[in-house]
């Protein structure tokens, strides 16, 4: 099948035991396109220093800079702190801010609680339009995004072309499932969060799940605009199983097989 073949990378999270130096040494050498920096670590909200650092160090990697993968809860977290935020994003050059839906479940958040996560994300999508940067929800239970026709609804209720939202399948949930999910939000996608975890959160290599990212990759390929497919979780945070990883992502990015498990 032809069409927009994603730009694949890495969240930073992944290896957040390693460096700046350490997570970009592996993702050169997994031949992957991008980094997701995270504010748990490596480019800490507010420290600007540390993301001109970053920026710099992954140019001369010859990797772009994804997005930056923040940990800002809309609604809960103290607004001011976006500031920050936004200042990290812009000196690390990064096109997307990562933030979360709040702090529950949709079921369990009061109508204050949603209209809060709203209002805050309308007022932080603002600020983040001025410097030319977009907003994704990170696609998470126990947040406003804990189901495709859930979060679906939180986008069209905030209504502001600047917010998007990432996607990732489910945990648990079967296949069908999560791709009738994702066909749910695919036009209001900014990027997907790639593993394989089954049952639960067990860790597997990629290909255990080929069937789902055979699946998923396709339906991005027909996209009219490429995005991001972002390698998240690796068996055992291990650098070493990066480049098989990396190389089952391309394999089956490409229309093909699942390559070496």
């Amino acid at each position: 099948m032809s069409g927009v073949t994603p730009r694949l990378g890495l969240c930073s999270v992944t290896l957040r035991h390693l460096d700046v130096a350490g997570v970009l040494a592996a993702a050169a050498e997994a031949g992957l396109d991008c980094v997701e920096w995270g504010a748990d670590i490596h480019v800490p909200a507010g420290d600007e220093a540390a993301a001109s650092r970053v920026r710099a160090a992954t140019e001369e990697a010859g990797l772009a800079v994804a997005s930056y993968g923040s940990y800002y809860r809309a609604g809960s977290t103290d607004p001011a702190s976006f500031d920050g935020v936004l200042r990290s994003a812009v000196l690390l050059g990064a096109p997307r801010i990562r933030i979360w839906a709040g702090t529950t479940g949709t079921d369990e958040t009061s109508p204050e609680g949603r209209t809060a996560v709203i209002e805050d994300t309308r007022r932080a999508v603002k600020l983040a339009a001025e410097a030319g940067i977009q907003l994704a929800y990170e696609f998470h239970r126990n947040t406003l995004t804990d189901g495709a026709d859930r979060t679906l609804r939180l986008l069209d209720d905030v209504d502001h072309p600047g917010v998007r939202t990432y996607w990732q399948p489910p945990v648990d949930l079967p296949d069908a499932d999560a791709l009738s999910g994702l066909d749910t939000v695919t036009d209001r996608v900014a990027a997907v969060h790639a593993f394989s975890w089954w049952p639960g959160t067990t860790r597997l290599p990629l290909a255990t799940r080929a069937d789902l990212w055979r699946a998923v990759l396709a339906r991005l390929r027909a996209r009219s605009r490429p995005l991001d497919v972002l390698l998240e979780f690796v068996p055992e945070n291990d650098a070493k199983v990066l480049a098989r990883e990396a190389r089952t992502l391309r394999s089956l990015a490409a229309g093909g097989g699942a390559g070496e498990s």
